[in-house]
């Protein structure tokens, strides 16, 4: 009788979600410390996208806090996540997750924030190199990098200020005046990304 249910289970399906689920990751670092910080300009274009679509984030053992929302109805499936690990081991979780639910890599948008851009330009890309950022560094290396990235500029340093420091600073007050139009916009091309 055992022998015959487990023959029937296996013959089942397996369930997966709906193919039309999107994966949308914003790095950054965890803790208040760093939450106005350059760097994690990604995870403050997910609070919005978390708010446009009235979803909260909860804990995960996929080392991240997550939401669920459908971006309209009939429109695709979206899990909003903030690695809870800090930037430079961003691969597993966004590994995990993907696996999670069953998200293929081209369905995974990566928020990030990208200094070879000036600030208040947002680009949409897709694969390509890390250009020496450790959280797609480490993507790239736990699952490869035909993922999708939305690249928000936060320009580089002047004068002989390293790029490490530069990026753990908070946003200046001039640039703070902008920030959260913004941010709007990257939540904007986020959104039509996975419309289209």
């Amino acid at each position: 009788m055992i022998q015959k249910l487990l023959q029937r289970l296996l013959k089942q399906p397996a369930l997966q979600l709906n193919n039309d689920s999107w994966l949308v990751v914003g790095l950054g670092n965890p803790g208040p410390n760093y939450q106005s910080n350059r760097h994690n300009v990604g995870q403050m274009v997910i609070d919005i996208l978390a708010k446009r679509l009235g979803t909260n984030f909860k804990s995960s053992r996929q080392q991240a806090l997550c939401a669920e929302a459908r971006i309209a109805p009939g429109k695709p499936k979206v899990i909003l996540a903030k690695p809870t690990s800090f930037m430079n081991l961003s691969g597993n979780p966004v590994n995990l997750l993907s696996k999670f639910y069953s998200i293929p890599l081209e369905r995974i948008v990566v928020v990030h924030d990208e200094i070879d851009i000036p600030f208040g330009d947002i680009r949409v890309k897709f694969a390509g190199g890390h250009a020496g950022h450790n959280g797609l560094r480490d993507i790239i290396a736990k699952l490869g990098n035909d993922f999708h990235r939305i690249r928000f500029g936060v320009g580089r340093p002047r004068g002989s200020q390293e790029v490490a420091s530069f990026v753990l600073e908070n946003f200046s007050s001039l640039e703070r005046e902008e920030l959260d139009v913004l941010c709007e916009i990257a939540a904007d091309k986020v959104i039509d990304l996975i419309s289209a």
